[in-house]
């Protein structure tokens, strides 16, 4: 962005002037004397006036109530359930401003974290991972609630800083066949014996099949049942799963049909899931980052890979295309057993006549990893880390004391290359900050990935090289 706040000499009683925006999407300002306002709806270079909402000593937080100078980044919202007025849904706070702005706010929240939490800068900054800006996110937990008063029922995500559930009719971040089906699904509710014991439906799109669980807290009557299958007749493709307590009763309606996967083409990769599973929200840009993060490991046939926190193998079976040996790390004896099924899978059924590397998995605490433990793994040519939001702070850890530790290291190695894929860049920058100041490493490249565009979500990706 090119704007500059020009050089106002006063501006008028209670005028701000937008600096930036911080990660929660609200725009910067100061007053004239020096304390800082948080304002929701503001972008930079703007001139607003603001109704402050909360006071502390140091700063406030404000709602924007009128752009007296809009920023040319400011665009019309698409949702019609955008805002911040009362019962405006709370799933996207950054429509109003241009997704190439949103992406490069992104990349400076990066790097302004790099620099400040881990006194690193990259050395080259790699191209921003975009991909469609709506109709991505296919999966989300929708709330469910039955108004007894209107005699209504809601089902989408909860209004801006509420509990309340906000009256959506459509949500244009979802599949468009899936915000077809919101109303169709307030129906459905509105007509079970259940309708007030069901609080959610969460959704799992795979490639072929769209997954509703329904959450109800009391049993199913036959009657509910025959209406759920009359709806997943009605829409073609839709599965309806059960979930009667926790994640671990969650069962399909009727077996038969096609199972819930996605593809990773390029690789020859097909990943069966579940629709409670973890997987990325944004399969367009799930498949971009697979090629681009490979692309950055470079593993070689010859080559030994660890792909730690590996999931159900999400980077570890396309890591098996190239390398010799893989191993995968993961910290429940669950996902590794699901993983291993996946890797059989597509042993079994390789295609383009590819073949799968030698693959192992094994569970481990990963949160508490020390030198001893890392060596127990041997020796790797590379590593793939993609840990959760806590990131992979007691692995850059040890790898740091054995570098500062020779002695404790044996015949055992660290890896030339790494490739941190990161949902927080906070403690991505925390990490790098061990790695390069204490293990040894370089930062050669790190950039954004656009996985949830229209919210302030950054997920990046750094690479680390053995200096």
């Amino acid at each position: 962005m090119t704007e500059e706040i020009q050089k106002v000499p006063a501006l008028p009683e209670g005028w701000l002037a937008v600096e930036s925006l911080d990660i929660e999407a609200q725009g910067v300002a100061h007053k004239a004397d020096g304390k800082v306002v948080f304002i929701e709806g503001a972008l930079p270079f703007e001139l607003v006036t603001a109704n402050v909402n909360r006071k502390k000593n140091n700063w406030e937080q404000a709602t924007l109530t009128a752009v007296h100078r809009e920023s040319s980044q400011r665009v019309r919202p698409a949702c019609p359930h955008f805002g911040l007025h009362a019962g405006a849904c709370g799933g996207c706070k950054m429509q109003h401003l241009h997704v190439g702005a949103q992406v490069a706010i992104k990349q400076r929240v990066l790097e302004d974290n790099l620099w400040h939490l881990g006194k690193v800068k990259a050395e080259n900054l790699l191209r921003p991972i975009e991909g469609p800006a709506w109709g991505y996110r296919y999966r989300a937990r929708l709330s469910v609630r039955y108004v007894h008063k209107k005699g209504v029922v809601l089902v989408g995500f909860h209004e801006r800083k509420s509990r309340y559930v906000a009256d959506m009719t459509v949500c244009h971040v979802l599949p468009p066949h899936v915000s077809a089906m919101l109303v169709p699904l307030r129906e459905l509710i509105g007509a079970l014996d259940a309708r007030e014991t069901c609080p959610q439906i969460e959704l799992a799109c795979g490639d072929d099949v769209t997954a509703l669980v329904l959450r109800h807290l009391e049993p199913l009557s036959a009657d509910d049942t025959a209406r759920l299958r009359a709806f997943a007749a009605r829409h073609p493709g839709v599965q309806w799963w059960l979930q009667p307590k926790g994640p671990d009763t969650v069962h399909r309606l009727d077996e038969g049909g096609p199972a819930l996967a996605y593809a990773l083409p390029e690789f020859g990769i097909t990943m069966p899931f579940k629709p409670t599973d973890f997987t990325q929200v944004n399969p367009h840009i799930n498949r971009v980052l697979v090629s681009r993060a490979l692309r950055l490991l470079d593993a070689q046939r010859q080559e030994r890979v660890i792909d730690w926190f590996c999931g159900l193998g999400n980077f570890t079976l396309p890591i098996a295309t190239q390398a010799r040996e893989v191993l995968g790390i993961e910290g429940s004896e669950v996902l590794v057993a699901r993983s291993r099924e996946n890797y059989k899978r597509n042993q079994a059924d390789v295609q383009a006549g590819r073949s799968l590397a030698a693959t192992e998995f094994v569970a481990r605490n990963l949160f508490e990893m020390t030198p001893e433990l890392l060596t127990r793994d041997g020796s790797a040519d590379k590593w793939l880390v993609d840990p959760p939001r806590e990131g992979a702070f007691a692995l850059a850890k040890a790898l740091a004391d054995l570098h500062q530790q020779p002695e404790l290291r044996g015949g055992w190695t660290p890896p030339r290359r790494i490739v941190y894929v990161s949902c927080n860049p906070a403690t991505l920058a925390r990490d790098a900050g061990l790695l390069v100041h204490q293990a040894g490493y370089r930062c050669t490249a790190a950039g954004v990935v656009n996985m949830f565009p229209h919210t302030a979500h950054v997920e990046s990706m750094a690479v680390f090289e053995l200096a």
